[in-house]
């Protein structure tokens, strides 16, 4: 991929001591003066960007201030979720608006999917080589 950024597949171990390599990816959330610092999963089979509630908080955001209500499924089906808009750095790239589902849930990975973190960015991984590289799409 041209001008792409290449990222390892990283371990992480679940409650049950149980190990899985996967797409997480380094990516600071901006809003306002608000800036967090996260791992995100990159997931091709998630329509949507998901924001659990902790790391909307830490982004300054007001729960009763988000009035589009996002419908989740899956796992976090049962868990109400409002629209976020918040802007997103992919080291070295520029900083792209992403959209998320800020969920209610405390358990839920930050996920970076189809709406629309694949909209911005081109993802190609190698899973020979457990890493994945990003590069943004131009318009």
């Amino acid at each position: 991929m041209l001008n792409g950024q290449r990222f390892p597949f990283i371990e992480r171990i679940n409650s049950l001591g149980l190990s899985s390599v996967m797409p997480y990816l380094p990516i600071i959330l901006v809003n306002g003066s608000c800036t967090v610092e996260v791992m995100a999963l990159v997931d091709t089979g998630a329509s949507v960007n998901v924001l659990p509630y902790e790391i909307g908080v830490q982004l300054g955001a007001v729960w009763e201030e988000q009035t589009v209500p996002i419908q989740l499924s899956g796992n976090l089906a049962d868990h109400e979720a409002r629209g976020l808009v918040v802007s997103g750095i992919v080291m070295p790239f520029s900083p792209v608006l992403l959209a998320f589902a800020w969920t209610q849930s405390r358990d839920a990975p930050v996920i970076l999917g189809h709406t629309n973190f694949l909209a911005e960015f081109n993802v190609c991984f190698y899973r020979h080589e457990l890493a994945f590289e990003v590069c943004p799409i131009d318009k």
